[in-house]
């Protein structure tokens, strides 16, 4: 394949010189020019045709949500990748960039000043990135066949009888915010069941997230608390930073969160939650896997797969990276695979006809 040409956006002398010294030791990858505003960014658009831009949030002369504003609508399927602060404000103009069209957005070392760690971590989450979003793909850890039972065709509408759905669980990253604002307001105001949500992203993030979801969702939206009940109806969205599992206590379902180790480089992670459902619902779960880089959450759904639990998958098309529905879909895991804007009307369907087929 041929090398990547990024164009890097950033006001900082110091943020250029490491993006470019971190991408430029990428053989997949070549540096097609820098910008130090979003003015010339345009202009050197045209001149140098890259193939994907990383865009600094806050710039003089022109910020980086104007500017995502202008190439939206001059390069509407350029990728962009925003280079945000781990601040309130950062958090706020990020989810603001990914609405407008941002692909994905990685957040700056807190000390640029510490060039090696601050290198070392942008190639670790940056390069990943604009590889998955230019279209290269690691080689699938799945070679087999997906099982013929498990290859249900879009038009099935059959909910298997295994007894009503008591929980939704959803897992996502690249796309997932985005993917969220589409889904969650599909579901109806009396949605009999709790919704737990794992987006990778980091903590002043997600509360942000949950915040705008609340806006525009018929359920209530918040961020995990601690040992929270479960109440049906009410959809929570997993701290960043910390893992979320449901757990028993007696005859009540409640939320746990904590920091225990990353798994599959994420915390939280789908696979830990997936997992935590598999064991405390078993096969009265609905588990959805939507557009993200990465496998996470295959693990977690092959455990629910073998405890009789259903499973939707984002399909392709719609989807900014095939990485985890991808995975799910290869292994054979899932119930049902559907574009994004159907996804919301078929977890309020089984849900729903569950619960009627149950009463």
């Amino acid at each position: 394949m041929k090398r990547i040409r990024v164009l890097i956006v950033d006001d900082s002398v110091v943020v250029r010189r490491i993006l470019r010294d971190v991408l430029s030791t990428d053989p997949g990858i070549e540096i097609a020019g820098v910008a130090a505003n979003g003015r010339i960014a345009l202009a050197m658009v045209e001149q140098t045709t890259p193939d994907l831009i990383t865009l600094d949030i806050e710039m003089p002369e022109m910020d980086g949500i104007e500017t995502l504003r202008h190439l939206r609508q001059s390069h509407p399927q350029l990728p962009v990748i925003m280079f945000s602060t781990l601040t309130s404000r950062g958090a706020m103009a990020t989810l603001d960039a990914l609405a407008l069209g941002a692909r994905d957005y990685v957040t700056k070392p807190a000390n640029v000043g510490s060039v090696s760690a601050g290198m070392e971590r942008i190639r670790e989450e940056l390069v990943p990135k604009i590889k998955a979003l230019c279209g290269w793909r690691a080689e699938p850890v799945i070679s087999r066949p997906p099982p013929a039972k498990y290859l249900v065709s879009a038009e099935a509408t059959t909910v298997r009888p295994s007894g009503p759905i008591e929980i939704v669980t959803i897992g996502c990253s690249t796309g997932g915010p985005n993917a969220l604002a589409e889904v969650l307001p599909q579901l109806p105001a009396n949605f009999p069941v709790p919704v737990l949500v794992v987006q990778h992203m980091p903590a002043t993030f997600t509360r942000f997230l949950a915040e705008r979801l609340n806006t525009s969702c018929a359920l209530r939206v918040a961020e995990a608390e601690p040992n929270h009940l479960l109440e049906p109806g009410v959809i929570w969205i997993a701290k960043g930073d910390y893992h979320m599992r449901v757990y028993a206590e007696g005859c009540k379902m409640r939320l746990q969160t904590y920091q225990g180790p990353a798994e599959n480089s994420c915390r939280p992670s789908v696979d830990v939650l997936f997992r935590s459902a598999a064991k405390t619902f078993g096969r009265h779960t609905l588990a959805v896997i939507m557009t993200g880089m990465g496998q996470d959450g295959l693990r977690g759904t092959e455990e629910l797969k073998s405890v009789g639990a259903q499973v939707v998958a984002q399909d392709e098309s719609t989807s900014v990276v095939w990485g985890m529905p991808g995975f799910v879909v290869q292994a054979g895991l899932a119930d049902r695979v559907l574009p994004l804007p159907q996804i919301g009307q078929e977890i309020a369907r089984r849900v729903i006809a569950s619960q009627r087929v149950s009463a």
